[in-house]
């Protein structure tokens, strides 16, 4: 019968030529722990620990599905996202870590700053309107998507997570709904150029959802302009933007924002020190 130790092992070797040695030991944590019901730490302290057989051929699937480049995510159907759990398939980007710091800054704000309402534009899983109502509960938050399968997603989401949030489905780049004004705007939108997709993973590029990850490579802010130019029509007064950002157009953000009525801009790093998340304030 495998352990615990055989199962890291195996992984290791036949994921080799696709990941990187800690990348491996995540997504080995993230499938065990999730089939054997345990935490991560419990893997770590108990390497000897036996794999019941069901289970063992359960990981042979799945690990068959990963040398294709299938995300352990997809392959499972759920992720966590801001200590929530959260359902995910190939209609909606895996969230990912950077975005939870997104979330944190956006919740130090409401602690200086009091809102009502927010925006999420582009929401996929759902998992920044969702984070956000769970920690504001007195906040009507919102979500938008163009994409039927995301919001369905989402909705799930939500009803998994006990969170009262109101899903719109419209197309930022021609809005057709009618929204009343909000505290908040926050986006996570498209912002992969055709020069980026190069140096990706094909684990993103060949199974992510491309209309939630490309933009033109000659228009790369195409999404940014016209969220910017929404926002300074939908926030309240004062009211702040929030976005996350490709990192290598990080200045080139900041000087659309700023030629759009909003003031207090600011450009932040993330945890591997990228430049890619912004925040800016509709100038009252």
């Amino acid at each position: 019968m495998k352990t615990v130790k055989d199962v890291f092992a195996e992984f290791k070797a036949r994921l080799s030529e696709l990941y990187a040695t800690d990348e491996t030991d995540a997504i080995t944590s993230l499938v065990l722990s999730e089939l054997i019901q345990t935490n991560k730490a419990k893997l770590k302290a108990f390497p000897e620990l036996e794999i019941p057989e069901s289970i063992g051929l359960q990981l042979t699937d799945i690990l068959s599905r990963l040398e294709t480049g299938e995300p352990a995510q997809y392959i499972l159907g759920e992720t966590e996202f801001y200590g929530l759990p959260f359902k995910v398939s190939p209609a909606v980007l895996i969230p990912r870590p950077e975005t939870e710091e997104l979330v944190q800054w956006i919740l130090d704000t409401t602690k200086q700053t009091p809102v009502k309402t927010i925006l999420d534009i582009g929401a996929g899983s759902g998992c920044i309107a969702i984070a956000l109502k769970k920690h504001l509960p007195n906040v009507q938050v919102y979500a938008m998507d163009v994409s039927a399968a995301a919001l369905n997603i989402a909705k799930q989401n939500a009803v998994l997570n006990e969170a009262e949030v109101h899903f719109i489905f419209d197309d930022i780049l021609n809005p057709a709904e009618q929204l009343p004004q909000f505290d908040i705007i926050v986006s996570n939108p498209p912002y992969v150029t055709l020069e980026d997709k190069e140096q990706m993973h094909r684990n993103v590029t060949d199974f992510e959802p491309h209309t939630a990850l490309f933009v033109p490579q000659d228009d790369p802010l195409i999404f940014y302009r016209a969220i910017t130019q929404f926002a300074a029509k939908k926030l309240n007064s004062n009211g702040y933007l929030f976005f996350e950002i490709n990192e290598n157009y990080g200045e080139q953000t900041i000087d659309l924002i700023n030629n759009n009525q909003f003031i207090n801009s600011e450009l932040r790093k993330d945890l591997t020190d990228r430049d890619r998340m912004t925040k800016a304030q509709l100038r009252g």
